[in-house]
């Protein structure tokens, strides 16, 4: 019995050790609140703009109410099991000060949005955010994706286009985020951009929602592979 406490006591201990050390906490960036993780000693920084409204509806600690499904918002705790300190921000976060916030923490700061958010990104990006690195998932970048407004539109010329990741699925079908948008986005980037084309996984119900190929439903591990090592 007493070796088996002793194993036991020995097993209990490697887990801790092994175990990520980090915590979810609700942060007010720039007037807007939005929920922060942050592991012991992080080597790098994402911010997730989630898609939709935007709107997370972040609690007191750290807990998100709104968007759960989304997929940047359903892998947060992904990234920060690869020890990236992660700030997830609601539509009315400034990306400028996230940035700043972020960087306070670790360097070099990935901005990753997707879908709706991708837009948001832009508008953050026009108004001055800077970045170190962008990745944009599903997004809606050119006048071929297929939306009224997109990326190019916003930002006019790539010249303040951080080194920039396009995660695309094949198959997304939503109507805003076509993946005939992606070559052209890519030549106006004047090799700021690259891509990573995605097939594969599950589509399921409004092919513009989370549990599609836009929101690379059953692919979670692989985007953020692709998106948490692009920094």
């Amino acid at each position: 019995m007493k070796r088996f406490l002793v194993t036991l006591s020995a097993a209990m201990l490697a887990a801790s050790v092994c175990a990520p050390a980090f915590a979810d906490e609700t942060v007010n960036v720039g007037g807007s609140r939005a929920v922060l993780i942050k592991p012991s000693a992080p080597r790098a920084s994402v911010i997730l703009m989630p898609g939709g409204d935007g709107a997370i509806r972040a609690g007191d600690a750290g807990d998100i109410h709104g968007l759960t499904g989304n997929q940047l918002v359903r892998t947060r705790k992904a990234y920060a099991a690869r020890g990236l300190a992660v700030l997830v921000t609601d539509a009315s976060t400034d990306l400028g000060s996230a940035v700043t916030y972020m960087a306070a923490i670790k360097r070099p700061v990935t901005v990753v949005a997707t879908s709706l958010g991708t837009l948001r990104a832009a508008q953050g990006i026009a108004s001055g955010a800077r970045p170190d690195a962008l990745v944009l998932t599903s997004g809606f970048l050119s006048q071929q994706s297929g939306g009224s407004n997109n990326v190019m539109l916003i930002l006019g010329s790539p010249a303040s286009l951080p080194r920039t990741l396009v995660i695309q699925h094949r198959q997304d079908n939503c109507r805003n985020t076509l993946p005939a948008g992606v070559d052209p986005f890519i030549k106006w980037a004047g090799g700021r951009a690259r891509v990573a084309w995605v097939s594969g996984g599950v589509e399921q119900g409004d092919p513009c929602e989370a549990f599609a190929h836009h929101g690379f439903n059953g692919q979670d591990g692989q985007i953020v592979g692709l998106a948490g090592s692009f920094h």
